[in-house]
């Protein structure tokens, strides 16, 4: 009896994984294309940039195994730290500009009565236009000299035209500022979408308590989009981090290195100088640290979370 027992517990159990292989081999079958797709543009690449990175290589023909020599040439190379250290500025300004902006544009037009589907359309509008198109608008516009539209309006109230991108102390954020008018409109607008999923008892309660537009937004909304500002957060810090067009068109990296990115130094190694083995490194050690950014950051929130 008891061997009758095990044989049908047996088959009870088998007979329960066919049934859930049966009902999810619709949604591997779906999903396929797409793991396939990822494995071939993503994960492939990834693994060939690694090997690369490990060769010397003429182009991208490798021609002897080198180790980590690659690596070190990165790291000795004079350009490398000023583009780390930039990179980390641009993070910093961005973060202190491009992720408060959109949250502050969501609140004003949540909290605006009339005209809000112009003002989305307003903010919105930046993002229509092409990237390349609104850095070298920007580039117009703080063209240093009597010939940058900044300075010709200073001008008209009489101030003395002003070097915008070429005094190193302004090109970062200028850059920043560049790119927060340029994204600023699509991330308020996913604010607003969440915002206005809270209740609209809370804004009720508050505004019969005598709470002020600046109470309502500390004490309702910006807890209620916590959980979706970390999410644009990370992603922010992850985009940030590899900015390449936006200072290659308006200042090329410089004056003197000043606005140079890490990307844009990868993008130096194998466009200009055809070194593909030290772009390759350096764009491993670019994934290495974003892995590690993204995981301090889980981190951290996991811990204020416990706290909380």
């Amino acid at each position: 009896m008891q061997q009758k027992g095990g044989d049908g517990l047996f088959k009870n159990n088998s007979s329960k994984k066919i049934t859930l292989f049966k009902k999810n081999i619709s949604a591997w079958m779906i999903m396929l294309p797409s793991i396939l797709l990822f494995a071939f543009f993503v994960w492939a690449p990834l693994f060939e940039n690694i090997r690369l990175s490990l060769y010397d290589a003429q182009g991208i023909r490798t021609i002897k195994f080198v180790g980590f020599e690659n690596y070190i040439r990165v790291f000795s190379h004079p350009s490398f730290w000023p583009a780390f250290r930039n990179t980390f500025y641009y993070i910093f300004w961005s973060l202190l500009l491009g992720f408060w902006i959109p949250i502050i544009i969501a609140s004003l037009i949540t909290e605006t009565l009339y005209f809000k589907g112009l003002f989305r359309v307003g903010v919105y509008f930046p993002n229509i236009l092409p990237g390349l198109a609104s850095v070298m608008l920007w580039g117009f516009f703080f063209r240093p000299g009597k010939t940058g539209v900044l300075n010709i309006l200073l001008d008209k109230i009489g101030i003395e035209p002003f070097t915008w991108l070429t005094t190193p102390g302004w090109t970062i954020p200028l850059i920043v500022l560049t790119l927060t008018w340029k994204a600023a409109g699509s991330t308020a607008l996913i604010y607003m979408a969440a915002i206005s999923n809270i209740n609209q008892d809370l804004y009720e309660a508050a505004t019969i308590d005598g709470a002020s537009p600046f109470k309502r937004f500390l004490h309702i909304m910006l807890p209620s989009i916590l959980s979706l500002g970390k999410t644009l957060l990370i992603l922010q810090i992850i985009a940030v981090f590899q900015i390449l067009y936006e200072p290659l068109v308006m200042t090329n990296g410089g004056p003197n290195n000043a606005s140079i990115s890490i990307m844009q130094l990868v993008y130096k190694y194998a466009f200009q100088d055809y070194n593909y083995p030290m772009a390759a490194a350096l764009s491993v050690l670019i994934c290495i640290v974003l892995v590690a950014l993204t995981l301090l950051y889980f981190k951290v929130t996991k811990n204020v979370d416990d706290a909380n």
